[in-house]
């Protein structure tokens, strides 16, 4: 039986991307903020769930917590990076700004440098981060979220670069780029949210992106399009639009 940990578990994308790896019968380690949320879900399933609570931001216990799942389950088949904040914030209110560079910088790198020196250790591993479409360009009302995104798309191909050095060749990283999901994180968006995808319908192509070990995922599919076009449109424009 495959063992998995899934960071950010206690709701949205991470908890329901949790529960179809359960539905298929792997181990989850299941971790977040919210104790009851994540005691919910091992009650669902307590042969198969392990909870440890955290917070992504403080990068010492991410460590601690890490290094005791490991040392449960001995071997790590999956991480999943899927822990993530975003504020509207047009005014660069800084706790708000700092909140998100702990979170989507700080944390998330903290769990993907001990994936992948664990996946090299181990020969073997699949790494899996949640980034977005927003990783494409910038934008006015929420610039740290843009950039953070940025980065984390940037790290995690930076990672994928790396594994050349793996011998074994079993070691994978995925980065998925989901467009607007129907979550909570999308509440806190503006009124009129484009093409936003239905959250079962969002995992269901994430969990195929990592049975199928896809470098990069965009989800839903359609949101390539809009990447492509993204890539390619002048700065003057998008700062007209977005």
């Amino acid at each position: 039986m495959k063992n998995v940990i899934v960071f950010g578990a206690t709701s949205g994308i991470g908890k329901s991307i949790a529960k179809i790896l359960l539905n298929e019968g792997y181990n989850v380690a299941i971790t977040g903020r919210r104790l009851e949320k994540l005691t919910a879900l091992k009650n669902e399933y307590p042969n198969q769930v392990l909870v440890k609570q955290n917070d992504i931001q403080n990068v010492k216990e991410v460590e601690k917590i890490f290094n005791e799942i490991v040392e449960e389950f001995e071997t790590i088949d999956l991480v999943i990076q899927s822990s993530g904040v975003v504020h509207i914030n047009p005014k660069f209110e800084w706790d708000k700004e700092a909140q998100s560079i702990n979170t989507n910088v700080l944390g998330v790198t903290r769990v993907y440098t001990l994936s992948y020196n664990l996946f090299k250790k181990q020969q073997f591993g699949h790494l899996v981060g949640i980034s977005s479409i927003a990783s494409i360009r910038g934008n006015r009302s929420a610039p740290v979220y843009f950039a953070s995104k940025a980065y984390q798309k940037a790290y995690l191909e930076s990672l994928y670069i790396k594994t050349k050095s793996i011998k074994s060749k079993k070691v994978f990283i995925t980065e998925i780029r989901p467009g607007f999901v129907a979550t909570d994180m999308a509440v806190t968006l503006e009124d009129g949210v484009f093409w936003l995808v239905p959250l079962e319908k969002a995992v269901k192509q994430i969990y195929v992106a990592i049975k199928n070990k896809k470098r990069v995922a965009y989800i839903s599919k359609r949101w390539q399009l809009i990447a492509w076009i993204l890539k390619l449109a002048p700065a003057w424009i998008l700062k007209k639009v977005l």
